[in-house]
């Protein structure tokens, strides 16, 4: 049932959005896939707190190995402790440092991250949002984890930038190229 609902409100999300799609399969969500691009052209109209609320919840809602749920979300809004991670931040923007608990055994929490962070950028593209996952920065993060307030036994791993885009630029004219299919892809039969 929550799974019907999600569909749904990315159903809807994607309709009310206007976003242009490069390519169209007739389903939302593989459609929203295929239309998602990392922008760079920001606007200085801030993102709500509804609005990452909401992503915050998606990410939530990622898998993880074994439920564990290793990660923590610092959601960071301060536009001068922005700039000192990722220079080039836009007013109204908001970065969300993703930070993972090494388990027990041992395991890394990187992958699970990074499920969660996709979630998130998935749920804020659906909702007209630009979304752009940064790792490189991600030491000017760890330099910063009390200022962060990042709890003892997690490290940042990854970080999300969200702000609202032109709606002029989409992903056909403002995303880089992707390689061609044929470029990455085999089948073994």
């Amino acid at each position: 049932m929550k799974t019907r609902i999600f569909s749904l409100m990315i159903v809807l999300l994607v309709l009310g959005c206007g976003s242009a799609m490069s390519q169209s399969t007739g389903n939302p969500v593989t459609d929203l896939l295929l239309s998602a691009w990392s922008p760079r052209n920001y606007t200085e109209v801030p993102v709500t707190d509804q609005q990452i609320d909401m992503i915050v919840q998606c990410g939530i809602k990622a898998p993880s190995s074994r439920n564990g749920q290793p990660w923590h979300f610092t959601v960071l809004k301060n536009e001068a402790v922005m700039k000192e991670i990722i220079s080039n931040i836009t007013p109204g923007n908001v970065i969300i440092v993703i930070s993972g608990k090494v388990s027990q055994s041992g395991a890394t929490p990187d992958f699970d991250c990074g499920l969660t962070t996709q979630n998130m950028f998935v749920a804020a593209t659906s909702m007209g949002l630009g979304a752009r996952i940064y790792g490189g920065p991600i030491a000017a993060a760890r330099e910063k984890r009390d200022a962060l307030q990042i709890p003892e036994g997690f490290t940042p791993v990854i970080m999300l930038r969200v702000g609202n885009i032109e709606k002029s630029t989409d992903a056909v004219s403002g995303a880089s190229p992707r390689k061609a299919k044929e470029e990455i892809v085999n089948w073994v039969r």
